[in-house]
Formats: C-alpha cells, sequence, structure tokens
C-alpha cells in the first residue's frame, strides 16, 4: 500500500462523519488537514471519492467501493491489536479455521470439545464453505489452516504452496434403505443402476469429483441423478427411502449397524482418500493452530 495509512483513516471518518468539520473535531486535527487529506487520497487514486455541497459530503460510487475496503481492513486492525492485547495479558491466542460443514460436524466437533477443555486459553473461529472455498481463503490470508479432502499425490508434489497433513482416510460408499432396495432384489447390479435414483453430492463437490473419476474408471453410468449441497440431506434422504446415496462410511456406521442402511456393492470399491490440514507453506502458523494439529494427529489421531 503506497499511501500513508493515516489517509484512510481520515477518509473513513470523512465518510462516517458525512462532514470535514465534524470528522476534523473528532480526529483532533484541523478541517483544512482533513481537506488536504482527502485531496491527497483522491489524486493519488486519480478518482473523486466525495460529492461535495453546503450540507456536507456523501460517497460517490468510487467512494463506496473503497469504503468497503478500508472498512475490512481497519477492523482487522483492530482485531489483530485486540488479540495481541489478550494475548500479552491474558496469554490467549487465536486460530481461524476453515472447513466444510460435513467435516466440521463429523470430523472437527467430536475432538473441539476436548481440545478446548484442555486449552481454555485458545480461541478458535471456525467458517464453514466448501474445501474449494476453503483454499481460496488460505491463499487470501484469510484463515489460518482449513480441514480439506486432500488432492492426489502428484496434485501435492506440484503444489508447493501449500503444506498438508494427512490425519486419516475416509472412504465413499452407496448406501440405501431396505424397503428402498426392495424393489430391485431381483434385478441385476446394471438394472438397478439404471432404474434407481443415486443421491449425489453435487457435481463442485471435491468429495463428488472423487466418485466420478471412480465411476467414470469403470464405465458406471446412472440414469437417475439427485443432486443435493451437503452429506447430512444425502444421508438423511437414504434414511427417507428417497433413494441410493452416495455417502462416508464412517458418518453411517452407526445406521448400518443398526439396519437402517444398507450398503450397495457396485462391483468395485471406491478408492480411500485423505482429509487433513491444510496451510499456507510460507505463512508462519500461530502457536494454536500447532497445538491443535498436534492435539489432532497425536493425541486423537482417529478424530473420534
Amino acid at each position: 500500500m503506497e499511501q500513508n495509512l493515516n489517509l484512510y483513516q481520515v477518509f473513513f471518518e470523512v465518510a462516517n462523519c458525512h462532514n470535514f468539520s465534524i470528522a476534523a473535531k473528532k480526529m483532533y486535527i484541523s478541517q483544512p488537514a482533513i481537506s488536504k487529506a482527502i485531496s491527497k487520497l483522491e489524486e493519488s487514486l486519480n478518482t473523486t471519492l466525495f460529492h461535495r455541497s453546503s450540507r456536507g459530503v456523501c460517497l460517490t460510487r468510487e467512494g463506496e467501493l473503497l469504503y468497503r475496503y478500508v472498512e475490512k481492513a481497519l477492523d482487522a486492525l483492530k482485531s489483530g491489536e485486540e488479540q495481541l492485547l489478550a494475548a500479552s495479558t491474558q496469554k490467549i491466542s487465536h486460530i481461524s479455521i476453515g472447513v466444510s460443514t460435513t467435516l466440521c460436524k463429523y470430523v472437527l466437533l467430536p475432538v473441539l470439545k476436548s481440545f478446548m477443555e484442555e486449552n481454555p486459553n485458545i480461541k478458535i473461529s471456525i467458517s464453514c464453505q466448501s474445501t474449494y472455498d476453503t483454499l481460496a481463503l488460505l491463499r487470501e490470508g484469510s484463515i489460518d489452516i482449513g480441514l480439506v479432502g486432500l488432492p492426489s499425490q502428484t496434485v501435492l508434489e506440484n503444489n508447493t504452496a501449500m503444506t498438508y497433513l494427512p490425519l486419516r482416510k475416509i472412504e465413499d460408499i452407496f448406501a440405501a434403505t431396505d424397503s428402498y432396495l426392495a424393489s430391485f432384489q431381483n434385478d441385476r447390479r446394471e438394472k438397478i443402476q439404471e432404474k434407481a435414483s443415486f443421491i449425489m453430492l453435487n457435481s463442485e463437490n471435491i468429495s463428488r469429483k472423487h466418485v466420478d473419476a471412480f465411476l467414470a474408471e469403470h464405465k458406471i453410468a446412472f440414469r437417475n441423478v439427485m443432486e443435493v449441497n451437503n452429506m447430512d440431506l444425502a444421508i438423511e434422504f437414504a434414511r427417507a427411502g428417497l433413494g441410493i446415496a452416495c455417502v462416508i462410511r464412517d458418518f453411517v456406521e452407526q445406521d448400518i449397524a443398526k439396519g437402517i442402511l444398507r450398503e450397495i456393492k457396485l462391483g468395485h470399491r471406491i478408492p480411500k482418500r485423505q482429509i487433513g490440514f491444510a496451510y499456507m507453506t510460507k505463512s508462519a502458523l500461530p502457536e494454536a493452530a500447532d497445538i491443535l494439529i498436534d492435539y489432532c494427529r497425536y493425541d486423537h489421531g482417529d478424530l473420534g
């Protein structure tokens, strides 16, 4: 950032006050100094940030755009100052984690209760979104670590910008209720693939891409596919007898044990895949992140 942060602070105050004089009093500087700072910022950005009138000022369209970014930046600085102050006075540290809703519910949450009981001075922020969005947030520096499905070995070797720490393997399977499967009990596997409804995650989901690659490799095609946007919905639809759902085995083990769902074999097992933590290689991890990673890998390696 070429400009002094002071100019953006002045811009922010003027935008909030809608008046140069009021902003000057609030910042304990003269009105000419305020005017000069705004003029300097407008000149450096080659744009007009405020509409001026006898009643005060209001943001131009360009000014509104800049305001949104300045507000986020100042909020981030304030948050950083607060966390540093907390860390120095109370030894409290912070970690921000990105994770999909599914991995958060079934993998992360089971260990957080005991982790936070053992580490009460660590504050955790969790943002839930798709794995692709989590990786994007990591690249932006918006989060410290992400709990994600790990890419193939080839991708790992070609991507040195990001470090991946495997935690455990998961396996995708197909499952349905006996009542739903009853109408197909005399059909061959190929006929089931043609007639049954298959409940799948949407095509942009990283789990779906893994399964699609397996289906393509073995030339398996489904005629009727019902797409949902998260694993919980897929499981609930299967429990309701609406079709054969592609789910992660660990997440339906109790349903299978109780006879609520039954695994469906397609002739080949879908290869297991790794999940784990990801972080930017060149970014210094907060101490809290190292503590959480070690806790998950060594103290609770099975993550529940």
